[in-house]
């Protein structure tokens, strides 16, 4: 036997019960045998190349039209939004809007089935097959469905069972009945359009004898059986502007009104539940793009901006996760419980404002954490739709990118690769290192001894457990710094505004590190590293 199984991706099923207006808020529960035959036409034409319903198809849908199908449904409930449609007029300068109800029931992940007791040849199995593949929805276009055949010949689970009203069928108190639009046989059909196109030619007799009609009585002969199609597959093709306004139909033709039983807890009304709270996959990084309300990329901040970019970003996701109260979000903050600072290899969060066109101005934001990010802070990064800038043109776009580890950074598009592949560098490491961002001392800067600039570097090294430098060369403090279209990097903003101990000078120095193991990056050292500054980008060797 026939038998349809579907789900709703969206865990919603829309759709208007035959004679009620949608904002009656009524729900067709389940799909009505009439829809589902429509619903498998329009699939053949969409999607099999029909111009006209082929010998095959006929065959497959009358066999479907001649039985009443059974169902199998799962737990559902109903729910409802409201909201004004536009009508495209305006009233005092006004658009005018119109209330507008839209009803569903909620069926989440549950399977509904339908199964016709009928046999189909291999020709129309196949064809089923194809077309129930091809459902895109059922119902409203919302009520998008992914659909297959099941060969499950088990009988239906009684208590979740809808079935036709039979004269000898009665399920008990717990069962309520309500009808649906079905197709009549196609048997039935035929005699009643016989009938009937007999009643609508009782006054228009063709002449007797050898006598020829005129072409006025063969004219009105045709229009008087235009209302009654030649069969019940074009009655199920039939649209709403045909059966209603021109031949003035009170129901499509070929059609009936039938009754099924269904549990009264079929299809319940119930205090709306609140979404279950979903725990976020833990990941490291998360890549945000930014830009401007124009999308005038030159009026993006410019790249020297970025630690206090980093800084604006970081306290706005930080407060986001606080809400107001005391925050306890260590990826962010590097801060455990008690808001002591995390020990470890500066595992907590990376700011990281990118220009990954390389033109001079921001255009990304790089959060990773080594330790990870939790739901928290990927809520409060996820949820971030605006960020501020000073001196710019205001509030700046934030959209999510992408989220993962930072590998998956080279999935990104063709154009953003040159710089992601320096940011990274290759997958099995690098060991040549070169400033992106001037990297500041986080101490004085003393001629001898361990506070020396090479002796701050290779302390912030080992600070990371990355491997030992080999050769630190200091490039000219006025030198372009590489890959930046920034020429001085004394234009950089080097003192943090908000938190944190400004470093003993405020300087900014280009170098280049020789590291005695490749590394992957991001290499971020020195003062200011967590929000973007002492950047390194690798150099191919």
């Amino acid at each position: 036997m026939p038998t349809i199984s579907m789900t709703f991706p969206g865990g919603r099923y829309h759709a208007t019960p035959w004679g009620h207006h949608v904002n009656e808020g009524q729900i067709e529960w389940p799909p009505s045998p009439w829809r589902l035959l429509r619903a498998l036409i329009a699939t053949g034409y969409a999607t099999q190349g029909w111009t006209e319903i082929p010998p095959i198809g006929r065959r497959l849908l009358e066999s479907l039209a001649d039985v009443l199908p059974q169902y199998e449904v799962p737990s559902a409930s109903s729910a409802h939004s409201r909201h004004y449609m536009p009508m495209g007029k305006l009233d005092k300068n006004i658009e005018k809007t119109t209330l507008v109800f839209d009803t569903w029931a909620n069926v989440g992940d549950g399977e509904l089935k339908v199964r016709w007791d009928c046999d189909l040849d291999a020709e129309a199995s196949e064809l089923f097959t194809r077309l129930v593949e091809s459902l895109g929805y059922v119902g409203r276009s919302e009520s998008w469905v992914e659909a297959s055949v099941t060969l499950d010949e088990e009988r239906f689970d009684e208590q979740r069972t809808v079935r036709p009203h039979g004269t000898d069928y009665y399920p008990g108190p717990e069962y309520e009945q309500f009808h649906v639009m079905a197709a009549t046989s196609p048997s039935a059909y035929e005699v009643w359009r016989q009938r009937r196109g007999e009643q609508a030619l009782e006054n228009l007799s063709l002449p007797d004898g050898k006598k020829k009609p005129t072409q006025s009585l063969l004219k009105k002969r045709t229009a008087a059986l235009l209302p009654f199609p030649e069969d019940l597959i074009e009655c199920l093709q039939k649209d709403t502007v045909w059966w209603k306004k021109q031949h003035n139909w009170s129901q499509p033709p070929g059609s009936q009104r039938v009754l099924y039983w269904r549990r009264t807890d079929a299809l319940v009304v119930s205090k709306p539940a609140l979404p279950r709270p979903s725990v976020a996959r833990p990941v490291s990084a998360m890549l945000l793009a930014i830009s401007t309300a124009s999308r005038n990329k030159s009026a993006l901040p410019s790249v020297i901006r970025t630690l206090p970019q980093a800084e604006l970003f970081h306290r706005a996701i930080v407060g986001r996760v606080a809400k107001g109260n005391h925050v306890h979000c260590p990826e962010l903050t590097g801060k455990d419980g008690d808001g002591e600072p995390l020990k470890g290899s500066h595992r907590h969060a990376h700011i990281l404002p990118l220009d990954l066109d390389a033109d001079g101005q921001l255009d990304h934001i790089l959060i990773y954490a080594s330790m990870g990010l939790g739901d928290a802070a990927q809520t409060a990064i996820r949820t971030m739709k605006r960020t501020y800038t000073k001196g710019g043109v205001g509030e700046l776009q934030v959209s999510l990118v992408g989220r993962g580890d930072l590998e998956s950074l080279r999935n990104l598009p063709e154009f953003l690769q040159p710089q992601i592949q320096r940011l990274l560098g290759p997958p099995d490491g690098c060991r040549s290192w070169i400033s992106v961002t001037p990297f500041v001392a986080p101490r004085y800067v003393k001629r001898n001894g361990k506070n020396t600039l090479v002796g701050q570097v290779a302390a912030e090294l080992a600070s990371r457990k990355l491997p030992t430098a080999s050769k630190i060369a200091i490039l000219p403090p006025d030198a372009g710094l590489p890959f930046s279209s920034v020429p001085k990097l004394r234009h950089f903003k080097r003192t943090r505004q908000h938190g944190g101990t400004p470093p003993p000078s405020d300087s900014g120095f280009a170098l280049r590190i020789e590291l005695d193991a490749p590394i992957v990056g991001p290499l971020t050292l020195g003062y200011g590293s967590h929000f973007g500054l002492g950047l390194f980008s690798a150099v191919d060797e």
